[in-house]
C-alpha cells in the first residue's frame, strides 16, 4: 500500500486545520479566523483504499517574537524534515508577497515532492503563483483530486497506524484544544494568543470522568473577559467541552474549569504548559 507522512505548511490562516479535518473527517485541529491558531504539530490519519496519508498539521509560517513563537517554528522545521510529501498551501483571497515565493522555491530546493495547492478558490480570486492545484475546502472542490496526487507521490509500505486511528494525540489534548478554539470564538484580538489550556488532572472511572483544566491568561484584566457576565462564557465554553469529551470517551464527563493569570508565561514557562 501507499503511505507516509504528510507535512501541511503554510501562512497562518491559509486552511491547513481546516483541510486536514475534512481529509481526516474528524476534528482534529482548531479552526478559527484568528492567526497563528495551531501551536503543536499534530497529526491526521486519512485511510482510503490501499492508502493510509498521516497528515502533520503545522504552525503557520511567521516571523519569532517570543520563546513560544520560536517553539512553533520549530515544529515546523520538524515537520519538514519528517514529511515524505509537503503540501504548501496558499490562500487564494491574499496577496502572494515576494517573501512567501522565496520561502516556496526554497522548500522545492530542499525537498523532492512539494505540492502547491491554492486554497479556498470559491472566493474566484487569481494567485500569481505557479501551482499543482485548486481547492476548495468549503465548497468540496478537488479534495478527492488532492489526495490522488499525494497518494501518486507516498512511497510504498506497511500502515503507520492501525486503521481505526485518526490522530497521535490524547484525548486531554483534544478536549484543552476544543476549549481554546471556544475561547478564540468568543474572545476580542487583544487576548487569543495569551491564552494557554492545560488538563490539570484526568480521573477515569467505569461509567464516567472527571476533568480539571486550567486557562491561563496573561493579564489579570482578561479574567472577567473570559469569565464573563455572571460567568456566563465560561459556563457555555464548559457545556461545549463536556460535549465534545463525552463524544469521545463514550461516557459522562465531568469538567471543573479554572482560571489562571500567569504573566509573559511566552517567555517564560512554556514548558510547565506544554510546549
Amino acid at each position: 500500500m501507499k503511505c507516509g507522512y504528510v507535512a501541511v505548511l503554510g501562512l497562518p490562516n491559509a486552511g491547513k486545520s481546516s483541510l486536514v479535518n475534512r481529509l481526516v473527517g474528524e476534528e482534529v485541529a482548531i479552526v478559527s479566523k484568528r492567526i497563528q491558531t495551531t501551536r503543536n504539530n499534530i497529526l491526521g490519519i486519512c485511510n482510503g483504499e490501499n492508502f493510509q496519508i498521516v497528515f502533520i498539521d503545522t504552525p503557520g509560517i511567521h516571523h519569532s517574537k517570543n520563546k513560544l513563537d520560536r517553539f512553533m517554528m520549530k515544529n515546523v522545521r520538524n515537520a519538514i524534515t519528517t514529511a515524505d510529501v509537503i503540501l504548501y498551501l496558499v490562500d487564494l483571497g491574499k496577496t502572494v508577497s515576494d517573501e512567501e515565493k522565496d520561502y516556496i522555491k526554497m522548500l522545492k530546493g530542499k525537498a523532492e515532492k512539494v505540492i502547491v495547492v491554492l486554497t479556498k478558490s470559491d472566493k474566484k480570486a487569481v494567485a500569481d503563483i505557479d501551482s499543482d492545484i485548486s481547492i476548495s475546502v468549503k465548497e468540496n472542490k478537488n479534495l478527492d483530486k488532492l489526495i490522488n496526487l499525494i497518494v501518486e507521490k507516498l512511497p510504498t509500505g506497511e500502515a503507520i497506524f492501525d486503521e481505526d486511528e485518526y490522530t497521535d494525540k490524547s484525548i486531554k489534548f483534544l478536549v484543552c484544544e476544543h476549549i481554546r478554539g471556544r475561547l478564540l470564538d468568543i474572545l476580542d484580538n487583544e487576548i487569543p494568543h495569551g491564552i494557554a489550556v492545560v488538563c490539570e488532572k484526568l480521573e477515569e472511572k467505569e461509567n464516567s470522568v472527571n476533568m480539571d483544566i486550567l486557562i491561563i491568561l496573561e493579564k489579570e484584566r482578561h479574567k472577567g473577559i473570559v469569565i464573563g457576565k455572571g460567568g456566563k462564557n465560561l459556563k457555555d465554553i464548559g457545556i461545549s467541552a463536556r460535549q465534545y469529551a463525552e463524544n469521545l470517551f463514550d461516557k459522562k464527563v465531568n469538567i471543573h474549569l479554572l482560571v489562571k493569570v500567569d504573566e509573559n508565561w511566552r517567555n517564560n514557562n512554556i514548558a510547565e504548559y506544554g510546549y
